[in-house]
């Protein structure tokens, strides 16, 4: 994992080695309606959205969601973890070496979004255009999101923590193993 330090602790002219090393590991960064931070060999808690006036995933559109984010896990991408709910979807993810990850989430977004127009009877744009990602930056956050990624059907429907959750998909633990 890769692990970057907030951009404010890159000021001055002490950490200027630190900047060098970053530019070294082609950070890329741009804009569509939110920014986006690019950088090879990390790995990025990222979260989409219905688009406006969808109605929300149904249990079977859920697990078809589900299946096309976990099908090419090792092979493009290795995912770390994943929930899968109503109205949205976050991940932790980190890109395989060649891949990069809007082509990852350019892919789920619009084989899932085919899929649910194809055998669910949904139409229209089904997902927002944007996305939020953030690169992780140590392996205190890496627990951090994997925990809420696990615990988001918890604080989104209390007392449902007895309940299995199908579409959950937990492959390490908090402390990244």
């Amino acid at each position: 994992m890769c692990i970057i330090p907030p951009l404010r602790a890159l000021s001055g002219t002490a950490n200027r080695g630190r900047v060098a090393k970053i530019h070294e590991m082609s950070l890329r960064i741009y804009r569509r309606r939110l920014p986006h931070w690019r950088l090879d060999g990390a790995t990025y808690f990222v979260t989409w959205r219905l688009h406006r006036g969808q109605a929300p995933l149904l249990p079977e559109e859920r697990t078809a969601v589900f299946r096309v984010i976990r099908h090419f896990d090792g092979v493009r991408f290795r995912l770390h973890a994943l929930v899968v709910m109503d109205d949205h979807v976050h991940v932790v993810v980190t890109p395989m070496a060649g891949w990069e990850l809007g082509q990852i989430l350019h892919s789920w977004k619009s084989f899932s979004a085919n899929q649910l127009q194809r055998y669910q009877g949904r139409y229209g744009r089904v997902w927002q255009a944007d996305s939020h990602d953030r690169i992780i930056r140590n392996a205190g956050e890496l627990a951090q999101k994997i925990r809420y990624v696990r615990n988001n059907p918890i604080r989104r429907w209390p007392g449902t923590s007895h309940c299995p959750w199908l579409w959950l998909a937990v492959t390490r633990n908090e402390s990244g193993e």
